[in-house]
Formats: structure tokens, C-alpha cells, sequence
């Protein structure tokens, strides 16, 4: 077994995109500018976008956090989105989920420009993203692509078992593996008999949000384990009292697999660098 190993390969991709934003400033060019509207007071929401502004900040990137209350209506939300949109300055924007009850998040997806859609929910860049064309991949799938790459583990002809069926992770994570030239099947929470599937798989990608879901007798010996997961549970014998898990079975798993993606320090860490070099590449689109 070999860990994939998340945290190392995001700052070899970072310190790549560091040198590259160095260049432009020598040379005249223009500075990525990621901009990140955040509703309300959510704990989570403040640590990922206290995280997103750190690693702009990293790499060179100019940052710009807009704060709003909880209580800003839909319409309001909708009217900064715009200005942003029109803003040359800045090059992408991301609005940080989940938003409050009362507004519409699909709506406020939308309404982002195609443009500055860096984190690659819009339809436009999805829909680009199904034909192979261009576009803006969501953060998560394109930063698991780039660990594949970099370990060099081979998608041709391989059986790639996808467990989640979300628009954020499952879905362009098959629509990709197909790209890289994998026979892929999707898998969910109304999947029969699903060990049949994992059991054929030569690459097994988790992204259904059920801590330690995925056990060692559910894949076959050898098989590639990428866990999206990340469930906080409470443990007091940790300094922080609690501990991170994910949606495999990480103990047990390890012993069959070739390569596994702990966590924390596995996906995650690519994440958010997914999010930097879509960023870098809105600049490269001008």
C-alpha cells in the first residue's frame, strides 16, 4: 500500500503557481483576484473561506472577502453577485455554501458570470465540462485528477467505481474518469447489491458522506482508494476534541489497496488548490 499524499503534492502545485503569478508581476501582467462572498456566521464557512483567503495571499493572488449578514435578502445577494460580475479587476468568484434558508442557491449559482465561475458550478462551464471542452472543473474532481497524475496511476482501461451522485463531486468525477479513459460506473444510496460493483473496481472514488462506509471485504486486492469524505466526530483524547474521518474504513482498506488518500491530508488539500489554478486560469483566458 502507498498513501496518496495530498498535503505534498498541493504545495508542489502551489509553489509551481507562486512562480508563475511572479513571473506576470515581472512582466507587467495582470494578478489573479479571487473574490469570496460569505453569508452569515457559520463556523465552517468562516475556517474554508479564512483557508481560500490564506492560500491566495501564498501564491500571489490578490483576495478580496465580502461579509454579509445572515438576514441580506436573495435579491440583495444577487445585486453584489452583479457587481462583482461587471468588477475587470477581479477574475473569480466564489459564493461559499451552504446560504442561508431564504435564498435560493441554485439561483445564486447561476448568477455567477460563466467567466469568474472558478469554482465550476455554473451550467455553461458544466455542460462544457461533459463535451471535454474547456472550462472551469469543480475544485474537488480536478484536484483528485491532478493526484492521479502526479502519482502516475493509470485510468486506461480501468474499471472506476464512483460512490455519489452529487452535482458538486460525483457527477463530474464520472464524467472525467470517462475522459481519462475509464469504463466508469456511478454508485449510490439506491444502488442494489453495490458491493458487486466495488468488488469489479480497479479505482474506487467515495464521495457519499457516510463515515467508514467503504469496508476492507467491499474491494478487491490492489484496488486504487480515493476518499472524498470528511466527517468531524467528537474525540476527547484529541487536543482539539475532535478528529477528522472519512467515508473509508482507512485501517482495514489500507491493507488490500495499492494506493489510498488519507484524511485528513488527502483530497482535501487538493481542493482547495483545484480552486487556485482555476483562478491562475482565468487570467490565461484573457
Amino acid at each position: 500500500m502507498q498513501v496518496i499524499n495530498g498535503n505534498e503534492v498541493s504545495q508542489i502545485i502551489r509553489t509551481q503557481i507562486k512562480e508563475e503569478v511572479a513571473k506576470l508581476k515581472a512582466n507587467g501582467g495582470k494578478v489573479p483576484h479571487l473574490a469570496a462572498i460569505l453569508v452569515g456566521e457559520d463556523g465552517a464557512s468562516k475556517t474554508y473561506v479564512a483557508a481560500k483567503e490564506k492560500d491566495c495571499h501564498e501564491v500571489g493572488f490578490n483576495s478580496t472577502v465580502l461579509r454579509f449578514d445572515a438576514n441580506i435578502s436573495e435579491l440583495e445577494l444577487l445585486e453584489e453577485i452583479e457587481k462583482i460580475n461587471a468588477n475587470k479587476n477581479i477574475d473569480g468568484l466564489i459564493v461559499q455554501l451552504p446560504l442561508p434558508k431564504h435564498i435560493n442557491e441554485k439561483k445564486i449559482t447561476e448568477a455567477i458570470s460563466y467567466k469568474k465561475d472558478v469554482d465550476g458550478f455554473h451550467p455553461y462551464n458544466v455542460g462544457l465540462m461533459f463535451k471535454g471542452l474547456p472550462t472551469f472543473l469543480p475544485a474537488t474532481p480536478y484536484g483528485i485528477i491532478k493526484l492521479l497524475e502526479h502519482y502516475k496511476i493509470s485510468t486506461l482501461g480501468k474499471h472506476c467505481v464512483v460512490i455519489g451522485r452529487s452535482d458538486i463531486v460525483g457527477k463530474p468525477m464520472s464524467a472525467l474518469m470517462l475522459q481519462y479513459n475509464c469504463t466508469v460506473t456511478v454508485c449510490h444510496s439506491r444502488t442494489v447489491d453495490i458491493n458487486k460493483y466495488l468488488l469489479d473496481a480497479d479505482i474506487v472514488i467515495a464521495a457519499l458522506g457516510i463515515p467508514k462506509f467503504l469496508k476492507a471485504d467491499m474491494i478487491k486486492e490492489g484496488a486504487v482508494v480515493i476518499d472524498v469524505g470528511i466527517t468531524r466526530i467528537d474525540d476527547a483524547t484529541s487536543k482539539k476534541g475532535f478528529k477528522l474521518i472519512g467515508d473509508v474504513d482507512y485501517e482495514n482498506v489500507s491493507t488490500k489497496a495499492s494506493w489510498i488518500t488519507p484524511v485528513p491530508g488527502g483530497v482535501g488539500p487538493m481542493t482547495r488548490v483545484g480552486l487556485l489554478l482555476n483562478t491562475l486560469d482565468a487570467i490565461k483566458r484573457r
